[in-house]
């Protein structure tokens, strides 16, 4: 209502500012309206407000719920009869740990929406794009305000539990940080994540073959999601070049596994096999000698090549670059052109190789030169030919030297036999063959033995004894021999089988340093 302006007596009254506009209630249905006032009065009496709340009803029908994360989840309540003024939430937990997610009043999380927009009987609510972190259980609590004016909890719904099933993130497989040699064992990790429920399952293949790998170590992140990790050892080969590892991972949430690829070219390194050549060799003097540096199979393809004469740096101006074999392997060849003059002769061309940035490895070939003109070989050339010339000589003198020890045993042999035959023996002589000795040694029973049996008397004394005429026997008897090795007498004989041929004066006796023993015996 507009207040009538104010009179002023004797001077001038400034008006008042307006005050402001009353807040005008909220457009209501006249019909709602029309009602509610007999219900508020209704409530007002004794006994009244009792008999209305207890026909109130909270119903909260869903006791779990499954969704997957990313999807809408819908969470149904509604309410029926009259119950006294406060508003209706949704709590997710319950006790001082709870979370409002939506409140009649307008204070709801911003992925909340109600999905009857207005309605006092339905709060069914909507959460879009739900998470992991969003599980938990919901209750639909209704309020009121009590004496001292805060909301108390009316009724509640039962609750619903809500479970969130999670994809696994996409695979991922992480390999050495440094590259590996081939035939060396190193390790990958596949990982993925956020995932629910708890069971998962990993497997590793190289190609197309399965591998044997640990088992896999799941663990729980704090938003009610789990993460695994799996690793492999793999030994690597040369021909891993174009080799694939892959990690599979299996879930109750995937229609079909999902997969993480690894190139093991990323890790592998093969070192060049690396040869030094020169064409032609030896080169005459003045000519063009061509020095090729042939690198093969290597990996990756980084390499650097520089060329050395005696340590001093050949510039190259023909670069080439490294081509890719078949197997996925690189091979390089790097050329250099030397002049051959004579005092190069001998000169170390030095091929310098820097595979993937790791120490410089050195390959060397020597500059020889020939010199047709003159007939001969080249200083190099005569340096080979006086090292055979020693090797000649060295052995002519071993030859000498050999000769030599023969020569020397030689002569030792025969001062031994010579000395030998200076001593006293005793001999045999061996007469010509006859027919009756031919006839009588066929006999058994004419045999003849010659026994030497020298005694310790004086050598003058000599006997023999005739044994019977079966048999012969010869006995040489000698006394003691003076002192001395020169005059020693011994007795050489064979046993021998002895005819009775017709006996025959004996051999007048030697002198008297040595003595004789003669026996006859037919000739086998």
């Amino acid at each position: 209502m507009r207040q009538p302006p104010s009179r002023a007596r004797g001077r001038a009254v400034k008006p008042r500012a307006p005050l402001p506009a009353p807040m005008e209630p909220h457009p209501r249905d006249p019909g709602r309206t029309a009602w509610a006032l007999p219900c508020l009065l209704l409530l007002a009496l004794p006994g009244v407000g009792a008999q209305v709340n207890q026909n109130f009803k909270l119903h909260q029908p869903q006791d779990k719920v499954l969704v997957t994360a990313g999807e809408t989840l819908t969470l149904n309540c509604t309410i029926s009869g009259i119950t006294e003024l406060g508003p209706v939430r949704w709590l997710k937990g319950l006790g001082s740990g709870n979370k409002t997610v939506y409140d009649q009043t307008g204070a709801s999380l911003p992925h909340v929406t109600r999905a009857v927009v207005g309605s006092n009987t339905d709060f069914t609510i909507h959460i879009r794009n739900i998470q992991p972190e969003d599980m938990g259980t919901y209750y639909c609590v209704k309020f009121v305000r009590g004496v001292t004016g805060v909301e108390e909890v009316f009724q509640r719904g039962s609750g619903t539990e809500v479970s969130v099933q999670a994809k696994p993130s996409p695979p991922l497989v992480s390999g050495p940080e440094q590259r590996a040699m081939p035939g060396q064992s190193v390790p990958f990790t596949c990982t993925t994540g956020g995932f629910f429920p708890k069971e998962i399952g990993v497997k590793w293949f190289k190609n197309k073959d399965p591998m044997m790998a640990q088992l896999p170590q799941v663990t729980e992140w704090p938003v009610k999601s789990y993460n695994v990790s799996s690793t492999v050892m793999v030994t690597l080969q040369k021909d891993d070049v174009r080799s694939q590892l892959i990690c599979e991972v299996q879930h109750s949430t995937l229609p079909a596994p999902l997969r993480g690829t690894y190139q093991l070219s990323r890790t592998l390194r093969v070192p060049p096999s690396v040869e030094v050549r020169a064409e032609p060799s030896p080169v005459e003097v003045n000519k063009t000698v061509t020095f090729t540096c042939h690198m093969k199979e290597f990996y990756p393809a980084n390499m650097s090549v520089s060329w050395l004469e005696n340590g001093v740096e050949i510039k190259v101006e023909n670069i080439s670059r490294p081509s890719e074999l078949p197997r996925g392997l690189f091979e390089l060849r790097r050329q250099v052109e030397v002049q051959a003059t004579e005092e190069k002769n001998g000169s170390t061309i030095t091929c310098v190789v820097v595979h993937d940035a790791q120490a410089p490895v050195n390959y060397s070939a020597i500059l020889w030169i020939s010199n047709p003109a003159q007939g001969g070989l080249s200083k190099g050339s005569q340096m080979d030919k006086d090292d055979l010339l020693i090797y000649i000589v060295v052995g002519l003198v071993c030859i000498v030297l050999v000769l030599l020890v023969a020569a020397i045993l030689y002569l030792i042999r025969t001062k031994q036999i010579k000395a030998g035959k200076s001593s006293p023996s005793a001999r045999l002589h061996e007469p010509e063959k006859s027919s009756e000795a031919t006839t009588q040694e066929s006999d058994p029973n004419n045999l003849t033995y010659a026994d030497l049996n020298f005694d310790k008397e004086r050598k003058t004394i000599r006997r023999m004894v005739e044994m019977s005429q079966q048999s012969e026997y010869a006995c040489i008897q000698t006394n003691q021999a003076p002192n001395g090795d020169d005059n020693l007498t011994y007795a050489d004989l064979d046993m021998v089988h002895l005819s009775k041929a017709p006996k025959r004066l004996a051999p007048r006796p030697e002198e008297a340093g040595s003595e004789y023993a003669s026996v006859q015996i037919t000739r086998k």
